[in-house]
């Protein structure tokens, strides 16, 4: 009789249940479907806007800023001057090529990879031009996306941005992330602490200076500067001796 009761019982909870759930759809199955159908109306709007927007935007903005960024790359290993600058920043026209300036890419497609490359563009070239202000604005609105080395270099810019300045907390700070990008980073990042270190001394924080010497010697022994005996030099100037 007990197991008879206890079987009436769970088939009574579980028709309670299902009642319940009808009860739910019926009261609630037209918000239900209209969520259901926005998620799915976004999702082909996002599918459609993905492959007919956002795709066609990179390939534009990347055809775009083509001759800018090629220009720029030469000024890098020729050296920069005026002119280039000018066409690489606002435009112009080079050997009866027309080029799209860093700002109009950074304007018409400032949400693309090239609107990001852009921007450190901009960075630098103001950085070269010594307005500094622009400089700083461009270089912070640049993101690497995992390009540890050009990131490395964007927080460089800052750091010799910020130095320019005279605002030294600021220039530190953007030295010690250069050389915190990737730790891994054998070339860079030793490179970058010892810039952080040689700046913390010309500002009289002798103490950050040391520790960021150590630091290269310990994490990065084969680095030249430390193999050449130059950081010892430096920790010994610091009164810090062997």
């Amino acid at each position: 009789m007990a197991e008879t009761k206890t079987a009436t019982v769970a088939a009574e909870a579980t028709l309670t249940t299902v009642e319940n759930a009808k009860n739910f759809w019926d009261k609630y199955s037209k918000p239900i479907l209209y969520v259901v159908g926005a998620v799915a109306v976004l999702t082909v709007a996002w599918y459609a806007y993905k492959n007919y927007v956002v795709e066609p935007q990179k390939i534009e903005a990347n055809e775009a800023f083509f001759a800018a960024e090629g220009l720029f790359a030469k000024m890098a290993s020729t050296g920069f001057n005026k002119d280039s600058i000018n066409i690489v920043m606002n435009g112009g026209e080079i050997d009866g090529q027309k080029v799209t300036g860093a700002l109009k890419v950074i304007s018409n497609f400032g949400s693309t990879p090239a609107g990001d490359r852009a921007e450190y563009i901009a960075g630098a070239c103001y950085l070269h031009l010594k307005e500094f202000d622009k400089a700083i604005k461009h270089l912070e609105a640049f993101d690497g996306n995992g390009a540890t080395q050009v990131q490395s270099k964007a927080y460089i810019m800052l750091g010799h941005a910020y130095a320019e300045k005279k605002k030294n907390s600021e220039a530190l700070s953007n030295y010690k992330k250069a050389a915190s990008v990737n730790e891994k980073d054998d070339f860079f990042a030793p490179d970058a602490l010892l810039m952080a270190a040689a700046f913390a001394a010309s500002t009289g924080d002798s103490k950050e200076a040391i520790s960021l010497y150590q630091q290269v010697k310990e994490k990065y022994p084969s680095n030249t500067a430390v193999i050449s005996g130059d950081v010892d030099k430096n920790l010994a100037r610091l009164g810090v001796l062997n």
